[in-house]
């Protein structure tokens, strides 16, 4: 049974940080790639980093402009976890934040099955 679940949220202050975790069971991070999307109140599900699969020859993560330099996108094979470490958080980042999984980094969540997301963790920004 494929499963991905999202942990780490919560409210942070301008300017700290945050680690998300994505645990995923029922397939690999070898055969894989995750992707980590935010989706703000009122706001469509936007992509924000990508990390290929571990057998990908692709090697470098993949980021949106606006979390670059900011967030960094890891995973650890031995956990079959994937992680996002969020640094230098803004107001703006607030948003409910999925992880999915597909075959390839693919920067729309149409290209996602359905029954390959997690549920979400809430990340609120805020003094």
């Amino acid at each position: 049974q494929v499963q991905l679940v999202e942990s780490g949220g919560g409210l942070v202050q301008p300017g700290g940080s945050l680690r998300l975790s994505c645990a995923v069971s029922g397939f690999t991070l070898d055969d894989y790639a995750i992707a980590w999307f935010g989706q703000a109140p009122g706001k469509e599900r936007e992509w924000v980093s990508c990390v290929s699969s571990a057998s990908s020859s692709d090697t470098i993560p993949y980021y949106q402009d606006s979390v670059k330099g900011r967030f960094t996108i890891s995973r650890d094979i031995a956990k079959n976890t994937v992680y996002l470490q969020m640094n230098s958080v803004k107001p703006e980042d607030t948003a409910v934040y999925y992880c999915a999984a597909d075959r390839h980094c693919s920067l729309s969540s149409v290209w996602y099955d359905d029954d390959k997301w997690g549920q979400g963790t809430q990340v609120t920004v805020s003094s």
